[in-house]
């Protein structure tokens, strides 16, 4: 039977290789480039954001949860509910309304889920020619559009009524884009050369 002291140690061992990686080749070359003394003043990522927002929610709400469900089976942990902040006659929205889901990775979860990204999901995008460097947003966070959810293995495309989109978000502690955009390309991120 095993102990809680072998369960930590087991534990205390495996470490995700994209964080291997960034603390033995990414972190000693963002310091040379950028000239930064401190190590813990290197960018680094700090959370990645899920979300797939689903307007068709407001006529069936099974829409909801599905997306929900899958979503789930992405990230390996459960979304929360987004509900509209603002009442929009035009598009029949109630104030309170569910409209998506989201779910935010930190820690271990958050660089499995960078390594199956790179890794397994943005080579089963069909005609991928690279991610747009242009859609940082001025603070070093970086935002990638998906239109087909599907491209993940752990969705199953026979129980899947229809793709749905989702925005994927990296969340840096880079002072720029320049370093976030240099951070992600260490880390294996596939942006197009322009």
């Amino acid at each position: 039977m095993a102990t809680k002291e072998t369960k930590d140690a087991a534990a205390e061992k495996y470490v995700p290789r994209r964080k291997k990686q960034y603390r033995e080749d990414v972190v000693p070359k963002l310091k040379q480039e950028f000239g930064i003394g401190n190590g813990m003043a290197v960018p680094r990522l700090d959370k990645i954001v899920l979300n797939m927002g689903m307007g068709e929610a407001i006529q069936n709400i099974k829409i909801l949860d599905d997306a929900t469900e899958e979503l789930s089976a992405i990230a390996g942990q459960r979304p929360s509910v987004r509900r509209a902040k603002k009442s929009i006659a035009s598009f029949k929205l109630r104030e309170g309304m569910p409209i998506g889901c989201s779910v935010t990775l930190r820690g271990d979860r958050m660089w499995e889920f960078l390594d199956r990204l790179i890794s397994i999901a943005l080579p089963r995008v069909r005609d991928f020619r690279g991610l747009p460097a242009k859609a940082f947003d001025g603070r070093g966070n970086y935002t990638l559009g998906i239109r087909d959810h599907l491209i993940f293995q752990e969705i199953d495309f026979n129980k899947v009524d229809k793709p749905k989109g989702m925005n994927v978000t990296f969340v840096t502690t880079a002072s720029n884009d320049e370093q976030a955009l240099h951070l992600l390309r260490e880390l294996g991120m596939p942006f197009a050369r322009n």
